[in-house]
């Protein structure tokens, strides 16, 4: 039987301490994660390091409420990743992150799920989770962040580890960004077209005497992507429609959504009109430039 690892990550510990090192900054807000390419570079320095075959990655963040924000469900669609949630109060302080892992880092032990772990974390709450595993016969291997002067780790869950590893402010630098300043901007007549920097292509006429079929009115999609836009910020939150910004660019998996809320409420396909998916696209980014009342730059993806 091959033996397997996991990756355990407090993401709170991981981001604060990274955007620290490489940023100066002290809040989320201020920086960007390229997290999926993040989640891959890590997986890979495990498979160099730890011997067996991963199980997966477990990738503990908070959100208020428990409900996810955009970048959260669209790392929750990477293959062998699973992500735990905890509460986020109005402190911005993350509740239940730690039981999480310590609950996970036992039971994987008890389990014999795996014969190593990877722990990405700094709290000292972690030593008798980690104390456990080590009774199951399960090896800790701790990595840290490399941090700008003296330690951002627990020293007795140093100690109490198997191994020990800082992953250094190179490793991590290319997927943390600083986070654009918006920008404001004199409103246009379509979003997509200012700020994307394209411009929609119309739909050539068919010549005279030929059928063709009939598609979409535009004001009719624009109108349900505004209608989706209204709902997902009642729904979802202000705040998770904001880390969509600055736009107008959207992660696929949300686009997707969004493409499948407007055919429901539409009551038949767009796929066949590619011009339709840029209109509602429109009307989506027309409603939460309204929302937030600005506007911002080119997206750089």
């Amino acid at each position: 039987m091959t033996a397997k690892y996991a990756v355990l990550v407090d993401v709170g510990y991981l981001y604060a301490a990274a955007g620290e090192v490489l940023l100066g900054a002290k809040e989320r807000k201020e920086y960007r994660v390229a997290a999926d390419e993040l989640i891959q570079a890590l997986q890979k320095h495990a498979l160099e390091r730890i011997p067996g075959e991963l199980l997966r990655v477990y990738w503990y963040d908070a959100a208020r409420d428990r409900v996810p924000t955009v970048d959260q469900r669209v790392i929750a669609q990477l293959p062998w990743v699973k992500v735990r949630l905890g509460n986020l109060n109005a402190r911005g302080q993350q509740k239940g992150v730690d039981a999480q892992i310590r609950s996970d880092l036992e039971a994987l032990a008890r389990h014999h799920a795996v014969s190593d772990t990877v722990l990405i974390a700094g709290d000292e709450d972690m030593v008798p989770a980690v104390e456990a595993a080590q009774a199951y016969g399960v090896r800790i291997h701790l990595w840290g962040v490399e941090p700008p002067f003296g330690t951002n780790q627990a020293e007795r869950l140093v100690w109490e580890s198997d191994t020990v590893e800082i992953l250094s402010a190179d490793f991590l630098r290319p997927y943390f960004n600083r986070a654009p300043v918006p920008v404001a901007v004199t409103p246009a007549p379509s979003p997509a077209q200012v700020f994307a920097g394209r411009t929609v292509k119309p739909v050539p006429k068919a010549p005279i005497g030929q059928v063709t079929k009939l598609g979409p009115s535009r004001p009719n999609v624009e109108e349900v992507g505004e209608h989706v836009a209204q709902k997902w910020i009642l729904t979802r939150g202000r705040d998770n429609i904001r880390d969509l910004l600055p736009g107008p660019l959207l992660p696929t998996v949300i686009d997707t959504e969004l493409l499948i809320e407007a055919e429901k409420e539409l009551g038949h396909s767009l796929r066949p009109y590619p011009e339709a998916r840029v209109w509602l696209r429109d009307g989506f980014w027309a409603r939460v430039y309204r929302e937030f009342d600005l506007g911002v730059g080119i997206s750089s993806k």
